[in-house]
């Protein structure tokens, strides 16, 4: 029996909803207001834009979607969408609730219903797939392309393009995290003994060669594609799924762009080493098309560390973290903390999966 990738979806989606629900997690006191007050606030409140109402309501349709879903592949037919958007709307209740111990945070009874509203949408989406017999031909599709247990690489490869919507230092360079990490063990640890146990660099991180680029671009497309060919049965159908990647890897990261920069710089990321190594990644994507599926695991596992070794050697640059600025500054404030955390923690996920996929004895042959 095939495990459905429902489930972990939503609860990932769910996980996510609450850290931009709740971001940036500090400040929090009793503000000497009633938690519920908001409930019965005036609709609509002063202040709401487009953008909140259309962030609120699209934000939670998958949630709904996912849950909904789930809850159809444990064969709950009747009353899936009910529970979904009940759950739905629990999870948004009790953020609003929160949200009045953060003073940068403000709870909201249209936020609520919004968000209700969005999580019984997808949840209906959901039922109606189903009744349409949709969710059955993806069944059936899974069975043909997919080994029974590809439950964990769906997974990671449905995350895949959300975390490219993070601006990244350098294109499908995902799991950059040295730097940080070192200024906020810094920080958390500044005026204790332990700072001292902290080893620090003599000299600063030196910047990338153009060959170094074009490696870490070949090496960040090559990723996904070798965990899709972990899981899926036949030649032909990898050759379809790597072309997938790349064209997907390319308009996200030019979709991130135009975010970051602008509609007119949507391309500009789009250099020599750049171009190299797409097509690069391709080729060899082409090249290990016919290796066999625990193969492929272990050169993912190869390539994932060459990969994230590479990419955490060199510094980012100090007008990346400007943009990083405007993303925490600007409007995209709650997608900024979701697509971060992706960004930082995909490669990490995937590296935990492959090992274990490589050192399992069963492994596919």
């Amino acid at each position: 029996m095939y495990k459905s990738s429902a489930g972990p979806l939503a609860l990932i989606y769910a996980a996510l909803i609450v850290f931009a629900s709740l971001f940036p997690f500090d400040g929090w006191r009793a503000q000497g207001i009633d938690p519920w007050v908001f409930l019965a606030s005036p609709i609509p409140p002063p202040y709401w834009t487009g953008f909140d109402v259309t962030s609120n309501l699209v934000g939670y349709a998958p949630l709904g979607f996912l849950l909904a879903l789930a809850l159809l592949r444990m064969r709950w037919r009747w009353g899936a969408w009910v529970l979904a958007t009940v759950a739905g709307v629990l999870l948004s209740l009790t953020l609003e609730f929160l949200q009045i111990y953060l003073p940068r945070r403000v709870p909201s009874n249209m936020d609520l219903l919004l968000n209700s509203a969005g999580t019984l949408a997808g949840a209906l989406t959901a039922s109606a797939l189903e009744r349409l017999g949709a969710i059955d031909r993806w069944s059936d599709f899974r069975n043909r392309w997919f080994v029974q247990d590809a439950h964990g690489a769906l997974v990671l490869l449905a995350l895949w393009p959300l975390a490219l919507l993070f601006p990244a230092a350098l294109p499908f360079g995902l799991g950059q995290v040295l730097e940080r990490l070192e200024g906020a063990l810094v920080e958390i640890l500044a005026d204790t003994p332990f700072l001292d146990w902290l080893p620090m660099r003599d000299t600063a991180l030196d910047p990338l060669s153009p060959g170094g680029e074009l490696l870490c671009v070949t090496l960040g497309l090559l990723i996904p594609c070798l965990l899709g060919y972990c899981v899926i049965r036949q030649a032909s159908r990898r050759a379809l799924f790597a072309l997938a990647v790349v064209v997907v890897g390319v308009v996200l990261t030019a979709l991130s762009a135009a975010l970051s920069w602008g509609p007119a710089h949507a391309w500009e990321w789009m250099g020599l080493p750049v171009r190299v190594g797409v097509w690069s990644a391709l080729a060899l994507a082409v090249v290990l098309l016919a290796l066999p599926r625990r193969a492929c695991a272990a050169v993912l596992l190869l390539v994932l560390v060459w990969h994230l070794g590479l990419l955490n050697q060199a510094p980012t640059s100090a007008y990346f973290a400007q943009t990083l600025q405007a993303w925490e500054q600007g409007r995209f404030i709650r997608f900024y903390g979701l697509g971060q955390w992706l960004g930082w923690v995909w490669p990490y996920a995937a590296l935990a999966y492959v090992v274990v996929r490589v050192a399992r004895r069963d492994g596919p042959a």
